[in-house]
């Protein structure tokens, strides 16, 4: 458990699996790419608990949740070591039970995603989500540059894709640096991807090359 000002940061477990998807699923409900992939907000609401439900059990099994103690944030963190090894079945399988009739668009994001995914080792914040309640009061800049402390300790960069402006304006300031952006087809929304390098003499790395395209893994 660490405390950085005012916020208390500790890894997060099944135990707290029921106040932290509602977070995840409430602060990502708005925005242009909520709104791009289910435009009905009363269908958005059942479908994001379903998704944010597997999120979060696959980031305790996979990855490593943080919260912090009074539940109000969460953040999903991947090690990615390795590159990744392409977008699988079983992912396409969870995400039709999961969005149902949406799961076209979330399956076009994601592979999105994976396809553009660096290849260089790293660790990936998947989601990063706080109480709307309780947003701009500096919870999330706490929860990251926690973390943050961890990777440079490690001497490994960080990777993300912000979705819209504001949490990319945070990520500026918290070291990130823009790459090309990914933008979703029909509506144009841009999602920004962003690199916190590792700490070198003359600065932090720059944001990698485009990997090479990948397979689809069956």
């Amino acid at each position: 458990m660490t405390n950085t000002s005012t916020v208390t940061v500790r890894r997060a477990s099944a135990d707290d699996a029921g106040p932290l998807i509602a977070v995840l699923a409430e602060a990502f409900h708005e925005g242009p790419v909520a709104d791009w992939l289910i435009p009905d907000p009363g269908d958005r609401r059942a479908v994001y608990y379903r998704y944010f439900t597997d999120a979060f059990y696959q980031g305790l099994a996979h990855g490593h949740v943080d919260t912090t103690a009074d539940l109000s944030a969460v953040a999903i963190w991947y090690p990615r070591l390795e590159p990744p090894q392409g977008y699988t079945r079983e992912r396409q399988e969870a995400l039709e039970r999961a969005t149902g009739p949406y799961a076209a668009k979330f399956t076009l994001m994601e592979a999105m995603f994976d396809a553009f995914h660096p290849d260089e080792p790293h660790h990936y914040l998947a989601y990063i989500a706080v109480n709307p309640e309780q947003q701009n009061r500096g919870i999330g800049a706490a929860l990251l540059s926690d973390y943050h402390r961890q990777l440079d300790t490690l001497g490994l960069p960080a990777y993300l894709e912000a979705s819209n402006t504001r949490n990319r304006s945070l990520y500026l300031r918290l070291g990130y640096t823009p790459g090309p952006p990914l933008i979703l087809p029909t509506d144009g929304i841009p999602i920004w991807r962003m690199w916190r390098g590792h700490q070198t003499p003359t600065g932090r790395s720059p944001f990698p090359p485009s990997p090479l395209p990948r397979r689809r893994t069956r």
